[in-house]
């Protein structure tokens, strides 16, 4: 089988019949030309994989050629090669989207390597495009449901960035899907091919949340038995997801901001630093703004951290998606307990858009799970549903009017205060009820002056 076909564009004649050669002995189809708008006329006719361009050529520099090509065919690799070498012209290049950049005269061996190299990369971004595309058709992949305009606003916001290696900050209540967000994000980017990684900020102490972020040696402290690879490494090539970052202590933070400004860690115990190659993706429910202010959260880290922000908007304000969700989770919960699909009675359906939901995607989906298993027969009534959602006053977890035009730590303390209530002050069974780790409840509590009763 023929390998990926090569445009040589040199104006020097004789280069272009050496790289010809050398390139079809490496099993490579090649097509070699002295003009750029030969060039371009000749990717018009014949689909090339990668071109390979001088710098210095009448008529058309290879600046001005890597800048059209790359318009008008997005996937073609571009090495830029010159005898007259500068930091400026390397910048531009890259910056136009040249894969690499190489001057004369090299070897041989280094013009295989590159062209290798460029040629691997663009083999494994297509097949990483068909992989996206087959798991986004089998459901595989997590998706942006509902028909809300905030939420077609969010999913063109997050096709926008996600090619990009920018860090995002999401923020939003509790429950409405950050982490799904994040995982999406990265789907979609060219780090897909790398791994996606979590840690939750809330749920470690900070001696432990440091080991498991940067790593650490042998014997940097007790119980340190061998060398550990922090999650920053094991991340690399991918993405790294910063779960509730604002419960990151402040010793804490300042070493993410030297990771994130230096591009490398220093895992504890260690002499040498490690390069770092991973985009970072954080979110919250606090209000880091507020958290600024009272010297919570560094400003320098916050700005660092919030190079594109994300919003998520509550449920209670997408009201669109509530149907769109639960029809979803439906499905989903009857497939995956094997049973036959199910539908909804008016009267739930009706429940399900008057309800506050303070607990978001999160809660409406747990809320669909039980109400499934809890029906036998093909109708999911509002007799199952809980007390909370079939009551029309303010009892339960809905949101008081105070709190629903307060602050965002308002809302998270009352349903934290009611759902903590309803469960007789668990703990354990708090913390599944909110999806997020006991540790984080006690700090929260800390946090809000809430005292357990007696």
């Amino acid at each position: 089988m023929a390998k990926e076909k090569i445009l040589i564009v040199d104006d020097e004649r004789s280069m272009g019949e050496f790289l010809t050669l050398l390139l079809t002995k490496e099993g490579y189809r090649v097509r070699a030309t002295t003009s750029g708008r030969d060039a371009l006329s000749i990717l018009e006719d014949e689909p090339c994989q990668l071109m390979i361009t001088d710098l210095r050529m009448p008529e058309m520099n290879g600046l001005e050629l890597v800048a059209e090509a790359r318009k008008r065919y997005p996937d073609l690799g571009v090495v830029v090669m010159t005898a007259f070498a500068s930091l400026e012209s390397a910048v531009e290049a890259l910056r136009l989207g040249a894969a690499d950049y190489i001057t004369k005269p090299f070897h041989v061996d280094e013009i295989r390597a590159v062209v290798s190299k460029v040629i691997d990369g663009l083999t494994i971004r297509r097949e990483n495009r068909k992989l996206k595309a087959k798991l986004l058709e089998e459901g595989a992949v997590p998706r942006i449901i509902g028909s809300a305009p905030q939420t077609r606003e969010l999913i063109e916001l997050i096709q926008r960035v996600a090619p990009s290696d920018s860090t995002i900050l999401i923020t939003g209540e509790s429950g409405t899907g950050k982490e799904v967000v994040s995982q999406v994000i990265h789907q979609l980017s060219e780090r897909s091919v790398g791994e996606f990684v979590t840690v939750n900020c809330g749920a470690l102490p900070d001696t432990l949340l440091e080991s498991e972020l940067f790593g650490h040696t042998r014997g940097s402290f007790t119980g340190a038995v061998r060398d550990k690879d922090g999650l920053f490494k094991v991340a690399s090539g991918g993405t790294l997801f910063l779960d509730e970052i604002g419960d990151m202590s402040a010793a804490l933070q300042v070493k993410l901001l030297r990771a994130l400004q230096e591009r490398e860690i220093l895992p504890l115990g260690a002499v040498k630093s490690i390069k770092i190659d991973v985009r970072v993706i954080a979110a919250t429910n606090a209000d880091l703004e507020k958290k600024q202010k009272t010297g919570e959260f560094r400003s320098d880290l916050y700005y660092r951290l919030s190079v594109i922000p994300i919003h998520i908007k509550p449920l209670r304000e997408r009201k669109e998606d509530i149907l769109d969700l639960s029809e979803y989770f439906l499905e989903r919960t009857c497939r995956r307990h094997g049973i036959p699909l199910k539908r909804y009675s008016d009267d739930v359906r009706r429940l399900f858009q008057t309800y506050a939901w303070p607990g978001n995607v999160r809660e409406l989906e747990n809320t669909i799970e039980r109400a499934v298993i809890l029906t036998e027969g093909p109708e999911i009534e509002s007799a199952v549903m809980p007390g909370k959602i079939q009551s029309s006053d303010s009892c339960g977890l809905r949101m008081t009017t105070d709190a629903a035009h307060g602050t965002l730590e308002d809302m998270e303390k009352e349903y934290l205060l009611k759902v903590l209530e309803e469960t007789g002050w668990q703990k354990k069974r708090a913390s599944e009820i909110l999806g997020i780790d006991p540790s984080t409840i006690y700090r929260k509590l800390q946090r809000y002056g809430l005292d357990v009763p007696k």
